[in-house]
């Protein structure tokens, strides 16, 4: 595997600017362990300065540039950016894949979904044009109104580790396309490709400060940027807890904050099923980058009369996922982001087993592999509702099982859970598939099937998983606000006042 990491700095105003303070953050190759390179480490005063770049280029030329530029203008952007993203596929995978751990398979495969991300936002920018101006219907015909879609304003973009390019494509795209201006905030665990993205949109001419890009740590990057009174709106995508914090900050100014944050997913199977179609879903609904996603069907909900077969065959198949180096031909598992992580995931599986859980299979480090952050696929049995296994996200390849006997039992446990991201059916009755879809309190259903994601399609949960959604035209509604324009058609005076001249 021939790859190096690009040495790059902080880009603001289109620029590569050294941090302020010169700190720099290493980069660590999760398969071995070892220091790979470094990121800079932007703090306050880059934020300030990003901003400020963003602030001028919307005001630029009175906006003329960007904010207030056609659609079809910023699409030719959009367009060039997702042309560049294809050209360079097989190298920004290999990045994706070095910097996080995920199988270059699944990397190349959420470069495609980058690629068609961007052109797919440069086709609403350009509808954007054709709906300007909606006429609303109004009691009164002396008057006529209609309504502008503009650009919020400067945005802040704050973008987890496990889909790197692809979580802050999920915001760019919308953003840009919406003529908005953006400080992208990457995970400093995995910022190697968003700073390829930087570079791109530097080699397409993009407008400077229309993106800028900063690297570096929560307390110090995220945070005065979730803080900054020039900064028009946050969009979010991590924990809850951090969730919870830049909604605190956003607060204190009455900003427009959207987030997408942690899940609990349930995944229910019937006794209906065919039991391999099904055991294969709920693998990849759970098992799928190296199960850290945020919507993973981590709780497998299984009818009790095909439970002993289902789990049977459910631990063959996990066994039989290759787990290796990323790079290796056929990786279908590898490993988590960080010693963090690792430990940490550990650590749930270690209480499920003390609070009297069965770890049916998985649960440590395979033998095979002596360095780097990889833990087998896990599954655990005897789960209780009160266990932390079944209440908390652990973001890794862990699954937790219960059994049910009747579909209200299935519901009740379904929605057992303080997040609402997304829920799982597998059932060959479409009438019962059609009730648990309704029932479920979440803002995404996968029937018959996990985890499939499509750019055209709503995304985003309930409850404490966060609110607003990402993708579709709701990604780019998250970054338009709507102004009413009305006017006075009629020659004859309003007549309110009598006018003194006719007294």
């Amino acid at each position: 595997m021939s790859i190096s990491v690009p040495n790059r700095q902080l880009f603001i105003d289109g620029e590569w600017k050294a941090p302020l303070l010169n700190k720099r953050i290493p980069i660590i190759n999760p398969s071995t362990q070892q220091i790979i390179g470094d990121i800079p480490a932007a703090t306050k005063e880059d934020v300030d300065l990003a901003v400020a770049a963003a602030k001028s280029a919307l005001s630029r030329n009175r906006g003329a540039d960007w904010a207030s530029a056609s659609g079809s203008v910023r699409a030719r952007y959009l367009r060039a950016i997702a042309a560049k993203i294809t050209e360079k596929k097989t190298e920004l995978g290999k990045l994706e894949s070095l910097d996080c751990g995920k199988p270059l398979d699944e990397a190349l495969w959420d470069l495609d979904d980058v690629a068609g991300c961007f052109d797919y936002y440069a086709d609403l920018a350009e509808n954007l044009d054709k709906k300007q101006k909606s006429p609303v219907s109004l009691p009164l015909e002396t008057f006529k109104s209609h309504v502008l879609k503009e650009p919020i304003g400067v945005v802040g973009l704050i973008t987890p580790w496990n889909y790197p390019l692809l979580m802050a494509t999920w915001k760019v795209a919308p953003a840009l396309a919406a003529g908005c201006a953006a400080i992208l905030k990457p995970s400093e665990l995995t910022s190697v490709t968003c700073l390829e993205l930087a570079e791109i949109c530097r080699e397409v001419d993009l407008p400077r400060g229309v993106l800028n890009v900063l690297t570096g740590l929560g307390p110090e990057a995220g945070a005065p940027l979730a803080s900054h009174p020039d900064v028009d709106k946050i969009a979010f995508t991590g924990s809850s807890a951090t969730g919870s914090k830049i909604m605190t900050a956003a607060a204190q100014l009455v900003k427009p904050v959207s987030l997408e944050l942690g899940g609990k997913s349930p995944i229910v199977v019937f006794e209906d099923v065919d039991i391999d179609k099904a055991v294969e879903w709920t693998l990849f609904g759970c098992f799928w980058t190296n199960g850290q996603i945020c919507s993973a069907t981590s709780r497998l909900i299984v009818h009790e009369s095909i439970a002993t077969e289902f789990l049977n065959r459910l631990v063959k198949w996990a066994k039989n996922i290759k787990i290796s180096d990323p790079f290796e031909e056929g990786c279908r598992l590898g490993p988590v982001v960080s010693e963090g992580q690792y430990e940490k995931i550990l650590k749930f599986v270690s209480n499920a087993k003390s609070e009297g859980a069965t770890i049916l299979t998985g649960g440590s480090r395979p033998e095979h592999l002596k360095k780097g952050f990889f833990i087998e696929p896990t599954i655990i049995t005897d789960v209780t509702t009160s266990m932390q296994i079944w209440r908390e996200e652990v973001f890794g390849p862990v699954l937790c099982v219960k059994t049910f006997s009747t579909e209200d039992e299935a519901i009740d446990l379904a929605n057992d859970t303080i997040y609402g991201l997304g829920s799982a059916v597998i059932s060959n009755d479409l009438d019962r598939c059609e009730r648990l879809t309704k029932a479920f309190r979440v803002g995404i259903v996968w029937v018959n099937c996990s985890q499939p994601c499509f750019t055209q399609a709503p995304w985003g949960g309930n409850k404490r998983s966060g609110f607003g959604r990402e993708l579709g035209e709701w990604g780019l509604d998250n970054y338009l606000t709507v102004k009413q324009v009305t006017r006075y058609i009629s020659d004859e005076a309003w007549g309110w006042y009598q006018n003194p001249s006719k007294l």
